[in-house]
């Protein structure tokens, strides 16, 4: 049997995970394009909704199955995930798109310093320096250095940061070595999200079937590139990549979301940063970052597809 040749353009993974990173970023400048205050549930009723409805047809077109694990398990993680998509989206409504995009990178810090209580492991004191060093950005750009209380959309995108770490943290300890495959569980979350916000807007805001009759063509193609572009393509990306080049390099591309968020943010979104917000920017990106690399050097687990908001 010949061995499988190697690809020809390992650049091209590098790439491609670039490119979801960048999607990524782009995720909260979209979400302020399509929400205000009380269209928050109805938005993610339709995007988990239409998310669910691509990622099932391609588990009939591969002919999938799912188990019984694979529901038990996506069910629990899909409303840890309902939590994080409530408060990120709460308050990228009422925050600037840089903001959000930056203080939620905070979960590169806190996933790791959460999953080494859970397992009794010691990071060392350079990690958690790069930790102060994150949460001091945040504090610069959040309240533009002066001593003043964050703004309740920056405190919603924080605790948003909390509840990702939680959901990562939980999604390695219920999935891991149980042989559930990836878009199965990735189906199940989304699924249970869409019921989750579906029950939700129909109690509060307006409903998730008004909003969506009311998109119109401009805001229709917002929404298809929030749920192909930002939750779909990523995905299989994660998948296609992490089979060609390693776990650490993939982790660490697809670090740069906050760098792209902060970019798209200023250049596009039109968010204005003064000297305090630059240097709370650069903290925080050199924090996670550094972070980031500390943590990628200790052992590590199967990496499971990020699910992003």
């Amino acid at each position: 049997m010949t061995e499988p040749t190697k690809p020809a353009r390992p650049w091209i993974a590098d790439v491609l995970l670039l490119a979801v990173a960048v999607a990524w970023g782009s995720t909260y400048l979209v979400a302020k394009v399509l929400v205000s205050d009380d269209t928050v549930l109805a938005m993610l009723a339709v995007r988990m909704s239409a998310t669910a409805l691509v990622l099932g047809a391609l588990l009939l077109i591969l002919r999938t199955r799912l188990s019984r694990t694979a529901l038990r398990v996506g069910a629990i993680l899909g409303i840890l995930l309902s939590t994080v998509f409530i408060f990120e989206t709460f308050g990228i409504a009422m925050t600037s798109a840089t903001n959000a995009g930056v203080i939620i990178s905070l979960t590169i810090i806190i996933t790791p310093a959460l999953e080494s209580a859970v397992i009794r492991r010691r990071l060392g004191a350079l990690f958690y320096f790069a930790g102060l060093l994150a949460v001091a950005g945040v504090y610069f750009l959040a309240t533009g250095g002066g001593f003043t209380g964050f703004g309740v959309g920056d405190l919603l995108i924080l605790v948003a940061a909390f509840a990702r770490a939680v959901h990562v943290t939980a999604m390695h300890r219920l999935s891991s070595g149980r042989g559930i495959d990836s878009l199965s569980l990735t189906f199940v979350q989304m699924l249970t999200c869409a019921i989750v916000f579906l029950a939700l807007s129909s109690v509060w805001g307006v409903p998730s079937w008004t909003y969506a009759l009311a998109l119109g063509p401009g805001l229709t193609v917002w929404m298809a590139y929030l749920v192909i572009v930002c939750t779909v393509f990523p995905f299989f990306i994660q998948m296609w990549a992490v089979r060609r080049t390693s776990p650490t390099r993939v982790s660490l591309l697809l670090g740069t979301e906050p760098v792209w968020a902060a970019l798209i943010g200023v250049t596009i979104a039109g968010d204005h940063l003064g000297p305090a917000g630059i240097v709370g920017v650069v903290l925080v990106l050199i924090g996670t970052m550094w972070g980031q690399r500390l943590e990628l050097r200790a052992p590590r687990a199967t990496p499971v597809a990020r699910v992003e908001g």
